[in-house]
Order: structure tokens, then C-alpha cells, then sequence
């Protein structure tokens, strides 16, 4: 595995900032006009988004692609460890293929490999992929490293007063 060494500049994104970007992402799709048979949501990260597109765009078939490259901030190798079957017989032809983020793209190069006619929408875009999606909302420098609100949690900060003390 290549380790993603710790960047410079990080991008923390909070719950109401994925669901406000997801929800101008849907409004895009929305303005494309595009009757979508369903919904593909690439696995993990394009979980969260796909079903807050589905409630917006009011469209009730999900479906996921379960594609592993990550584990944590590690590039590993790319896995398919599951495909949407009616999406894949239809080369992905009316389906919406919907990721937190395209990164290099090589999980989304795999991902339109077997749906070359699905319409790809992610909320964040690198330089890197943005080759293989259709639709987003935000671009991100490839440098950074987006750390999403399913990824992180709160941590216990110790008052300012309690710093000065040392």
C-alpha cells in the first residue's frame, strides 16, 4: 500500500456542510433535466449524499457500488466487491452514479468502466478525477486531504484558561 502522506492543508467538512453541498448537487441534477431510473451510490463515501439526492430528487431505487481503494489515508488495491446488476446490464445508461469525492479517479475510472453511460455526480472534485464526473459542486486542491463528518468525531478540548497554566 502507498501511504497518503499528511498534508499541508487539511479540509474538515461538518455535517451541514455535506448536506447543504448535496443539496445544491441536486439541485443541479435537477436543472440538467435528467429522468434518472435510479441511483448509484459508490461505497462508502457516496452513501450519504446518494440518499440525500433520493429524497430530494425524490427518487426511491438505490442501488450501491461497493469499490474499495482506501483504508484510512493508505491507497490499496482497487476491489469491486460489488456491482449493481439491472445498473451494469444497462451499461448504466439513465442511472445516476453518485461519490463524496473524486480523488485521482481511479475508483471512479473503475466505476464508469462498468456503467460508461451512467451520469457520475460528486459533491467535491481534485484535479485528479475530474475527468470521469459530469456533475459537481465544489473543486478541492489535490494537495488536500478532505476529512469527512462519518470519518471524524469530537474530541474533548481542554479550557484556554487550563493552557496558560503551564
Amino acid at each position: 500500500m502507498t501511504e497518503v502522506t499528511q498534508k499541508q492543508t487539511d479540509l474538515v467538512v461538518t455535517w451541514d456542510e455535506v448536506h447543504r453541498d448535496t443539496r445544491e448537487l441536486g439541485r443541479r441534477l435537477i436543472m440538467t433535466g435528467g429522468r434518472w431510473k435510479g441511483i448509484v451510490g459508490v461505497t462508502r463515501g457516496g452513501l450519504v449524499p446518494a440518499t440525500i439526492l433520493a429524497r430530494e430528487m425524490e427518487i426511491r431505487y438505490v442501488d450501491t457500488l461497493c469499490i474499495s481503494t482506501y483504508d484510512e489515508q493508505k491507497i490499496g488495491k482497487l476491489d469491486i466487491i460489488k456491482k449493481p446488476e439491472e445498473a451494469c446490464a444497462e451499461n448504466g445508461k439513465g442511472w445516476l452514479l453518485v461519490d463524496d469525492l473524486v480523488d485521482t479517479g481511479v475508483t471512479m475510472k473503475a466505476a464508469k468502466e462498468l456503467l460508461p453511460e451512467a451520469h457520475v455526480a460528486t459533491v467535491y472534485a481534485k484535479p485528479g478525477g475530474l475527468q470521469y464526473v459530469d456533475t459537481y459542486v465544489h473543486d478541492v486542491a489535490q494537495e488536500v486531504w478532505v476529512f469527512f463528518p462519518w470519518d471524524t468525531g469530537p474530541q474533548y478540548v481542554a479550557p484556554l484558561a487550563r493552557n496558560n497554566r503551564d
